[in-house]
């Protein structure tokens, strides 16, 4: 019996998919060190048993093991929570107390949710993660702790950092070593095991005969989107073990307790479906070459109406290239002809592209750069709106904060 087989045993994880072992191996060759695990994952899949995992095959494995849901601790008590406070350090403060690093002190914690925290709790948890030390709310004794840090989250950290809702620093010291865990979908394999797993709880706990599939509903399971993941479908599951009669569960049947699409067919995976949470600064480049794009047709048929005017030209001109020196040609401005620019994942031209074809002493076009379009568009935006910075803000399709940031470093005088 392999481990991962073992583990599967241990702690009831259901399902032979290559990306699901692939998790588990990464937490089995991590979990005899002492480094920090971060876990992601979308809502539903399972993050919740990786830490487990971790700490029952460490040297740990026979001291503390604390999970926290940092969703769900207040943020006004969230340090006193994680860290302890003295007495009277606050209303309500009527004596001494541990946080949760000093009780899980020689063992681990796995903080749930960690995207949740705010950013003064990050900038503490780093000093814990970088040196052990932490001081209690209203104190000013620093104390050490011996603790592992297992953290999860369900929220994509990049973008958590490019909007300032989390620290980079903090973000690269957790992700020490990720682990991914699949989505549902992305293991279809798994699905109708999964299923009768939680058929079979039902039909066990309510003295019932277990639900089957047939083969048209064991498709449809497979091809399902599953957008809750195995919370989903454990839901699923469960609704049809108490409310369905017969025992054999027809496509017909499931498809009833499946949402629905708009056009009436259980939602399916597609392919094409677009990704959420494009960043603000790529909205903005693709809104100033599409622009571009604009400014240069119209500067064509300018041309082409003047050319004709004067008897240099008797056709319209088709392309502008054919006008400029050739070691000034315009890059083509659309967004398939950009290069990668940049760990954000943002796409930028990889040559210097000449806009609207501005003019200096010498008759060549000025070069400009991303920071020269970005600095126009939003000077644009800001004067159709009157200086209204919400309503260029959803002009541009950026948040009212990152279009203030970006005031600030494009050096924009309102």
């Amino acid at each position: 019996m392999t481990p991962i087989t073992t583990v599967k045993q241990r702690f009831g994880i259901i399902g032979n998919s290559e990306l699901l072992d692939r998790a588990l191996d990464v937490a089995l060759r991590v979990s005899p060190t002492d480094l920090t695990v971060l876990i992601t994952g979308e809502s539903g899949v399972g993050k919740e048993f990786f830490p487990q995992v971790i700490h029952a095959y460490s040297a740990r494995k026979h001291n503390k093991y604390i999970a926290v849901n940092c969703a769900a601790i207040p943020e006004g008590t969230i340090d006193s929570e994680l860290f302890g406070h003295e007495k009277g350090s606050f209303t309500g403060a009527l004596e001494a107390r541990k946080g949760y690093f000093e009780e899980a002190d020689g063992g681990t914690i796995f903080l749930d949710e960690v995207a949740e925290l705010p950013l003064p709790t990050q900038a503490r948890l780093l000093r814990v993660l970088q040196t052990g030390e932490f001081i209690r709310v209203g104190s000013s004794k620093v104390q050490k702790t011996n603790v592992r840090v297992v953290a999860a989250t369900n929220t994509d950290l990049p973008q958590a950092i490019a909007s300032g809702r989390f620290r980079e620093d903090l973000y690269y010291r957790l992700g020490t070593v990720p682990i991914t865990v699949p989505a549902l979908r992305e293991r279809p394999e798994d699905i109708p095991l999964l299923f009768r797993k939680f058929a079979s709880d039902v039909a066990v706990q309510y003295r019932m005969p277990a639900v089957t599939l047939d083969e048209s509903a064991r498709q449809l399971l497979k091809d399902y989107y599953w957008r809750g993941n195995i919370r989903q479908l454990k839901n699923v599951a469960e609704q049809i073990s108490a409310i369905e009669q017969s025992r054999l569960v027809t496509a017909e049947v499931l498809a009833k307790y499946l949402p629905r699409q708009q056009g009436g067919a259980p939602m399916a995976t597609d392919t094409s479906r677009m990704e959420d949470g494009m960043s603000s600064e790529r909205e903005l480049l693709y809104k100033v070459l599409f622009d571009m794009r604009s400014d240069i047709n119209d500067l064509k048929r300018m041309l082409g109406e003047l050319m004709q005017s004067a008897g240099l030209h008797r056709e319209p001109i088709h392309d502008i290239k054919a006008l400029l020196p050739s070691s000034t040609a315009p890059t083509t401005p659309y967004a398939h002809e950009v290069s990668t620019y940049g760990a954000s994942g943002v796409e930028y031209a990889a040559d210097p592209v000449y806009a609207e074809s501005e003019v200096v002493d010498d008759d060549q076009p000025r070069e400009k750069t991303k920071a020269d379009m970005q600095r126009e568009q939003i000077v644009r935006a800001l004067r159709r709106n009157n200086g209204r910075r919400r309503e260029a803000a959803a002009e541009l399709f950026m948040s009212e904060r990152t279009l203030y940031r970006k005031i600030k470093e494009l050096g924009i005088e309102e």
